[in-house]
């Protein structure tokens, strides 16, 4: 095979391997267009990869029957890369940076409004490849305005490869009159690693949106526990697949009295403390969660003997560690029942510690039959 059929080849594989990338990272914006409420920032977005879509296939169409517009279409794809790197450019740092940089459009726009300009002035004054010089200074301008920016190493990657290539194809231009294969495997690969990154990097955001959504659908915000709604599904899971199953339930004792003397910011930090030694607590045996305000509770799967010592143990770190007591009452289910009726014996029993002294652990079967039933109608 010779070096010119070699060449076209990898040209071929080379675009075709680009669009292909390309067309999974439009399948991907579009969904984040139709799923997200700020919409210009993705119709940026499907318009970088539009035009880096329209590039390629210019380029690949010339490479399969080259026209008597080569030279144009040249100018056409070098324009339309140039235009779309610095939209793309914007995109990237307006998703990553979007709470820690005040970015502005106008300066993305004049460089992509400049680049407009350079085929007329190259065809005034052909001796200087201004486009192309130009392609190779947006690179290096980009790099210099995002060094500070803390983006991920996989941007950076980005930049580099493309800087890279842009070396490489102005060398291979303008150096060299023979067949270079070296620059040539630059020329054809570095396209198809950039666009790899490119799609890695709107991957892992979007990865990254979809577990943010989740955490917040599912956690509590202040103290990171599970919200009261998730917390009841996985108590649910929880019995269906294993018993005994105990739930745990813990108050804060003189919670507002802590309110209104030291403030909401230190009661929240106590609130905090307090469940994180719950979550440490049962973290390998079972789930933790908040159930209201001061109220905080888990669900453990252990055998019934040892729950008493999982509730004394999170009722002494309380007071050890955070400077406050709770209230602890239990219930064990030995065969699969109800969570709400579960989660009722074991505020049933935490009641009981709070109205007999507080900073105790009470077990539901210890409540007398009487006050059982006087709590069940109050």
């Amino acid at each position: 095979m010779s070096l010119s059929i070699f060449s076209l080849h990898a040209m071929l594989f080379a675009n075709g391997a680009t669009i292909a990338v390309i067309v999974l990272m439009l399948f991907m914006a579009f969904k984040l267009y139709e799923s997200y409420k700020n919409k210009q920032i993705y119709q940026l977005l499907i318009s970088a990869l539009l035009l880096f879509f329209v590039k390629h296939s210019l380029l690949l169409s010339d490479s399969l029957i080259p026209t008597a517009y080569s030279s144009w279409l040249n100018v056409t794809a070098i324009l339309l890369q140039i235009i779309s790197f610095i939209i793309i450019n914007f995109v990237y740092l307006k998703l990553y940076t979007y709470r820690s940089a005040q970015l502005k459009v106008v300066p993305f726009a004049l460089l992509a409004a400049f680049s407009l300009l350079l085929p007329v002035a190259e065809h005034f004054m052909p001796q200087w490849p201004m486009l192309d010089l130009y392609s190779l200074a947006v690179v290096l301008i980009v790099i210099i305005a995002t060094r500070s920016a803390n983006l991920t190493r996989k941007y950076y990657a980005s930049l580099i490869i493309y800087f890279i290539y842009e070396l490489a194809r102005l060398a291979n231009q303008y150096l060299f009159e023979t067949y270079t294969p070296y620059l040539k495997l630059i020329i054809y690969a570095a396209p198809i690693l950039y666009y790899c990154l490119l799609f890695l990097l709107l991957f892992d955001w979007v990865i990254d949106r979809l577990l943010t959504t989740y955490h917040v659908s599912i956690l509590d915000g202040l103290t990171g526990l599970y919200n009261r709604r998730h917390f009841q599904s996985k108590a649910e899971q929880m019995i269906r697949q294993s018993t005994p199953v105990a739930i745990i339930f813990c108050d804060i004792d003189n919670f507002k009295k802590l309110n209104d003397t030291k403030g909401h910011l230190h009661a929240d930090v106590i609130l905090k403390q307090v469940a994180e030694i719950i979550k440490e607590e049962t973290a390998e045996i079972g789930i933790s969660g908040r159930y209201g305000g001061e109220e905080l509770l888990a669900c453990i799967a252990v055998a019934a003997n040892k729950v008493r010592r999982v509730a004394e143990s999170i009722r002494s770190r309380v007071e050890l560690e955070s400077g406050v007591t709770v209230s602890v009452g239990y219930s064990i289910a030995k065969q699969p029942c109800p969570i709400h009726e579960l989660v009722k014996q074991a505020d049933e029993a935490m009641y009981m510690s709070k109205t007999s002294g507080k900073n105790k652990v009470s077990a539901y079967k210890t409540i007398p039959a009487a006050l059982k039933k006087n709590q069940a109608v109050t």
